[in-house]
Parts: C-alpha cells; structure tokens; sequence
C-alpha cells in the first residue's frame, strides 16, 4: 500500500526558508517520477518541482527557479524541497505526489505560511 506523508511545512516571515519532507512507504522512491503540487486559497493545483528515477532529472516550475531545490534520499525513501527566499505568493498547502504504473498518488499536504 503507498503512502505519502508531508511534514515541515508551517509559518516563516518572507525571505526565509523551510524545508518540506515526504515519506514514502509501499514503494522504491528513487524508481518512479516524483514531486511537489502546491494549492493556493482560491486556486488550482500547480506543479511546482519534480525528480525522475533514475537519473533523476529535475524539473521547476519558472517561479520557484533558482529559490526552491527537490532532492530525494532513497536510503530513507523520502524526498524534500528545500525552499529559501519565501514569498508571500508562495503561501499554500504543499502535496507530494508519486506516479507509478499503478497509479497517482497523493500525500495529505502540509501548510506553507509566508506572512511577516
């Protein structure tokens, strides 16, 4: 059974920084394409970072370019985002999701503040 579960989310004054986890369990992290959603108030779901298996390229969306890093461990199964330079825009509750041959799965967010 997959699971995914987020953590480190919470507030930060803009210009700081967090770091995101998820945890993943019932299935090899570093074999499937994995990544971060974010959902604002009154918005849509929108991608925001994600790593392939192996080699594991990375992706980013053009507005977290340069301030957010996705990294994975696969020792532990977890992936991260590694967030600097927060923005008040960046406020949301942040998902991970793993793709797999057997489907999309979602972890149940974890809330992002960016407020001063």
């Amino acid at each position: 059974q997959v699971q995914l579960v987020e953590s480190g989310g919470g507030l930060v004054q803009p210009g700081g920084s967090l770091r995101l986890s998820c945890a993943g369990s019932g299935f090899t992290l570093g074999h499937y394409l994995i990544g971060w959603f974010r959902q604002a108030p009154g918005k849509g779901r929108e991608g925001v970072a994600c790593i392939s298996g192996s080699p594991g390229s990375t992706y980013y969306e053009d507005s977290v370019k340069g301030r957010f890093t996705i990294s994975r461990d696969n020792r532990k199964n977890t992936m991260y985002l590694q967030m600097n330079s927060l923005k008040p825009e960046d406020t949301a509750i942040y998902y991970c999701n793993l793709v797999n041959p057997w489907g999309n799965y979602w972890g149940q967010g974890t809330q992002v503040t960016v407020s001063p």
